[in-house]
């Protein structure tokens, strides 16, 4: 949430798609009736249809599952609460459960961790990352599904011409860079998502949120640094193109795929992606260059049940399912994502494929730049709105990165002080 919170292209579709949440159907929690959720659509995989068609087949319901990018979900979400016709469950990007929480539009779920936990494996087998990403004054209210994170990944028959290797420092994003740019292909390609210029940040020691004053973007100077650095890869040094406006995270990774960009900072939701467009490309993954450190955003996804829904008991039984080692390790064979099970790393599907290890590995070092901001009760504004404009208006509009990051700054104290 992202967060890095894109996801791979979707694979099969899951029900049909639609506008808001239905009105209740009737069929309570004992059977009968229609489940709303609300779902990414780059994560409509085949082994999340799997899960749904036996929950369907158990209960004897129907499950309405509408698939919506990011911005969008955040838009008709914060209208269901407004009226009160919410989903059953909904899957969200990183942050969004502590924040609804806060506000009161989620549901505690530690009635039933109580209950079901131990059999579940939680919170023992859960990375702690993902526990306490998803509390809220001691107690859990949603689940994680996903967890992951971005690495370097890049074209080795391009960097092997080039004799080169994977940059290791931010001197050598450069000097690599410029000797894989040359007529139409670029050494890297930047993002125009605003969340892919956390990797950069956390390696400069940044943090979006300080509440020790309420301090944003600090410390200040290594902010500077760090947000300088990705747009003088722009427009200095010119080793990446000008990211395109849109909503759409995947321009790098279609460039990557085109042959036209040598690099990219992504997640294993590009893989699939990546094998389908260009099956001859030969992928490497290698991790992050260092700043000041080695770090990279901590990212996934999870999922909650709005404190209004119609069926939380048969939403609870879905996330379980939806959460089971085995359904984990079928969606990493098949879509390569990354999950938040210690007992997950263990598995073969981890161990025995090169670009899954490394990625677990980039976990190992992973940060939320988010921590302590969800609770302001203004994570998307600070992180989502505000901090776009900041960032695409320095890599894509070559707005000068000290006026960007005061007006940031001065936008998001007000947003906190109300």
């Amino acid at each position: 949430m992202l967060a890095l919170t894109g996801g791979a292209a979707a694979a099969v579709p899951l029900a049909g798609c639609g506008s808001g949440a239905p009105d209740d159907e009737g069929g309570g929690d004992g059977g009968g009736g229609t489940v709303t959720v609300y779902w990414n659509a780059g994560h409509d995989y085949a082994a999340y249809q799997k899960v749904i068609d036996a929950f369907e087949k158990k209960h004897g319901v129907t499950v309405r599952m509408q698939k919506y990018q990011w911005p969008d979900m955040r838009t008709r979400i914060l209208t269901d609460f407004s009226s009160g016709n919410v989903p059953d469950l909904m899957e969200e990007p990183g942050g969004w459960t502590q924040e609804f929480a806060l506000s009161g539009d989620v549901l505690s779920l530690q009635d039933y961790l109580d209950r079901d936990g131990a059999e579940m494996g939680y919170p023992d087998d859960w990375q702690e990352a993902a526990v306490r990403h998803n509390a809220h004054r001691g107690k859990a209210y949603g689940i994680q599904l996903h967890q992951t994170c971005s690495l370097l990944l890049y074209n080795k028959a391009m960097f092997r011409k080039a004799r080169v290797e994977p940059p290791t420092t931010w001197d050598e994003v450069v000097s690599v860079g410029k000797r894989l740019t040359g007529g139409d292909v670029h050494g890297i390609a930047l993002n125009q998502d605003q969340s892919y210029a956390w990797p950069w940040l956390l390696q400069n020691d940044v943090r979006l949120y300080n509440p020790d004053g309420q301090e944003l973007l600090t410390p200040r100077a290594a902010a500077l640094e760090a947000l300088q650095f990705q747009a003088d890869l722009v427009h200095k040094h010119k080793v990446s193109p000008v990211p395109t406006p849109g909503t759409d995270y995947s321009g790098p990774q279609k460039l990557l795929s085109a042959e036209r960009a040598a690099m990219i900072v992504s997640g294993p939701w590009d893989l699939e992606p990546i094998e389908k467009s260009s099956p001859d490309l030969e992928l490497g993954v290698a991790q992050v260059p260092k700043g000041k450190k080695q770090s990279t955003i901590l990212a996934g996804t999870s999922v909650f049940i709005p404190k209004k829904a119609k069926h939380p008991d048969l939403a609870w039984d879905l996330i379980k399912r939806l959460t089971e080692l085995r359904t984990e390790v079928a969606v990493t064979r098949d879509e390569g994502m990354l999950m938040p099970r210690k007992s997950w790393m263990k598995e073969p599907v981890v161990q025995d494929d090169p670009l899954t290890k490394a990625f677990a590995k980039g976990l190992t070092y992973a940060e939320d730049p988010y921590l302590d901001l969800y609770v302001t009760g203004k994570y998307g504004e600070l992180s989502i709105d505000l901090f776009r404009t900041m960032y695409q208006g320095i890599v894509m509009e070559k707005k000068p990165v000290e006026k960007a990051y005061e007006q940031y700054v001065t936008a998001g104290r007000k947003l906190i002080k109300g």
